[in-house]
Order: C-alpha cells, then structure tokens, then sequence
C-alpha cells in the first residue's frame, strides 16, 4: 500500500491488487493473449472517436488493457494504419491507463502537456501522445484493465465532455462483451 497525502489514504498500489485482477480476469477467460473480438473492439473505439471528433483521418490508438501482475497487456489493440505501430505489453508504469488503478473515474486529457504529471510520461515521446481519452474496467470492486483511445494531436478543449461520454459508453460496451466472453456464463 502507499500512503495519498491529498486523501490522507492508504491505497492499493499495483503490487496489492495483482493477484486479485489476475483471478478476476482469469474468470472471464483472459490471460492478457491477443483476443480477435477485443481487437475488433479496439478498431471500433479508434473509429468512433475519429468520427465523433470530426476528423475520421485522425491517427488514433485504441486498446483494451488488461493490468497483469508485471505488465500492461493489450488483449485489444488498433494500430492506426501508417502510424508508429505499439506493442501488445509495456511497463506497469508507462502511459496513462495506469493512472485508473488509482481511481474509478474516467480520464480525459485534451493535451497531456498541459499537465507536467502526464507529459512526462514515456509514452509522450516514444510515440508522439498528445491526447488520451480512458476509462477503467471494474469487475466487482476492482479495477483490472481499461479501454482508451490515444493520439497524437491534442483535441480541441471544447470536446472533452464529448469524449468523456464516449469512453463511458465504450467501456460500458466492452464489460457487456467480457461478460458474453466470460466462459463461467456461457
């Protein structure tokens, strides 16, 4: 655990919830493997937001992670056509998805340079992220994963509630998807 000083808290850290997601997301039959429905998914998430933002040439990322004891998986993954393709696992402590383990909130960031605590993330220059659009995926009480879109523009400040709304339904969508994918009900 570590101690927030802005809630005056103890919180679970990473290390404290990971045999708890990896039993939960073992229920529902994943492992962090590539799953073809969740890249699907993915694909479907980076379209939407492009058509949502007015821009459906937009290069945008979109992933179901799923937090692994040691890793971030992606077992959904769109790599936009042309851009810097990423890769299925990366750090615990890399991009912004990590942020949801601390909190049950949807996060929208119009441009990650505007916040110090995000720019410097490593994701900010290894891939050019200017903006990200996430929400967690909670099984239960804990959160194992979420979905999220990111991108290499900032979007206009005037369509961060849009995108807020459009990450809480996806990720709303994606749990109906798990819960079908869960073997434990089919």
């Amino acid at each position: 655990m570590r101690y927030d000083a802005d809630s005056g808290l103890h919180v679970d850290n990473w290390h404290d919830t990971a045999e708890q997601r990896r039993k939960l997301l073992a229920e529902h039959g994943l492992d962090g493997s590539p799953v073809a429905k969740l890249d699907q998914f993915a694909t479907e998430v980076s379209f939407g937001f492009a058509a949502e933002l007015g821009d459906p040439g937009k290069r945008l990322w979109a992933m179901v992670n799923l937090f692994l004891p040691k890793a971030q998986t992606f077992a959904g993954l769109h790599n936009p056509p042309g851009a810097r393709p990423v890769d299925r696992t990366m750090a615990p402590d890399h991009g912004f998805c990590p942020e949801m383990l601390d909190r049950t909130k949807a996060l929208v960031l119009a441009d990650v340079w505007d916040k110090p605590q995000f720019a410097s993330n490593p994701v900010v220059d290894r891939l050019g992220v200017r903006t990200y659009a996430g929400a967690p995926l909670i099984l239960g009480d804990t959160v194992v994963g979420s979905v999220c879109v990111v991108g290499t523009r900032p979007m206009p400040k005037e369509t961060r509630q849009t995108s807020l709304t459009l990450i809480k339904q996806r990720r709303d969508a994606l749990l109906k998807l798990l819960d079908q994918h869960n073997p434990a009900t089919s």
